[in-house]
């Protein structure tokens, strides 16, 4: 495991990314030349080592609910390419499918996987959340991504 001071040298090597310090030592840093809401690339960098680099869009990836990826036990090379995808990631904006509108009325899926664990995909306002029971457990942009992301995990409409 890199020490906070590696990971720390590397990040900073990305002239793109601005340091902000936070609390209990933590650091995060922000791309500022994000064309998306979302500018924050690594999260609370802690000095134990332990810390998150923000890839909601980005595959081969395990992310938490808000599409974080911990890079605890990231090498250099891994640490570097996660970063440089998640800036490129955040410099383009994603395409909708042409045919995707938002309608007046909410539209709404139910997905199941092999274990019978059921999810709702539910489009509010431009957003496509998928839902496990009151709990958001993702959001994206479009209905593709959601789509693609939820087949990934194994599920199929109902």
């Amino acid at each position: 495991m890199l020490t906070f001071e590696e990971k720390l040298a590397i990040i900073e090597s990305f002239p793109e990314l601005t340091r902000n310090d936070v609390s209990l030592g933590r650091v995060n840093f922000h791309f500022e030349g994000s064309v998306h809401e979302k500018k924050t690339v690594v999260y609370h960098l802690h000095p134990n080592g332990n810390g998150f680099v923000y890839g909601a869009y980005l595959k081969g990836y395990r992310k938490d609910d808000k599409g974080f990826v911990n890079i605890r036990e990231f090498s250099a090379e891994e640490l570097r390419t996660i970063i440089a995808a998640s800036i490129d990631m955040l410099s383009h904006k994603r395409e909708t499918a042409p045919q995707e509108k938002v309608s007046a009325e909410p539209q709404k899926e139910t997905w199941v996987d092999k274990k019978n664990v059921t999810l709702l995909l539910e489009q509010e306002d431009s957003l496509w959340n998928v839902y496990h029971g009151l709990n958001l457990e993702a959001s994206f942009e479009s209905y593709v991504e959601a789509e693609n992301y939820l087949k990934e995990e194994g599920f199929s409409r109902r």
